[in-house]
């Protein structure tokens, strides 16, 4: 049986039909892992690739655009985005995570936790650590 799926009927501004298919399967607590360009690539991992080109689109554009239809309660970004990134880049990710409580802790322990997610989304971001793993509530 074939299913026709219309994208105005869903009430998402999303387009992508892949992103969709993964965002509709993530459910309580699960994990999703946005990410930038450089991200190694996890075979067990379903990856939505949606990099153009360098910065196009970021991963705050990304967030942006799944906030109104995902409930994130946590996230998880490397501690090292802090030291490697400005006070003008730090208070942009601070913005765009506004209301979601965010941990940072050591890139090594952010990458153990990137097989347990349902998907991954990959950008064309060049910001250093701009990598996040968002919890679903």
């Amino acid at each position: 049986m074939y299913i026709l799926l219309r994208l105005d009927m869903l009430g998402t501004r999303i387009l992508n039909p892949h992103l969709l298919s993964l965002l509709a399967r993530i459910r309580h607590t699960n994990a999703l892992v946005i990410a930038d360009r450089g991200f190694p690539f996890w075979p067990q991992i379903e990856t939505v690739d949606l990099s153009v080109m360098n910065d196009i689109p970021t991963v705050l554009q990304i967030l942006g655009a799944l906030r109104p239809d995902f409930q994130a309660v946590q996230v998880y970004m490397a501690r090292e985005f802090l030291k490697h990134n400005t006070a003008a880049t730090r208070a942009a990710f601070a913005k765009g995570l506004s209301g979601i409580r965010v941990t940072h802790e050591p890139h090594i322990q952010f990458k153990k936790r990137v097989p347990a997610a349902i998907g991954l989304v990959r950008t064309g971001d060049t910001i250093q650590y701009a990598n996040m793993i968002l919890i679903s509530g």
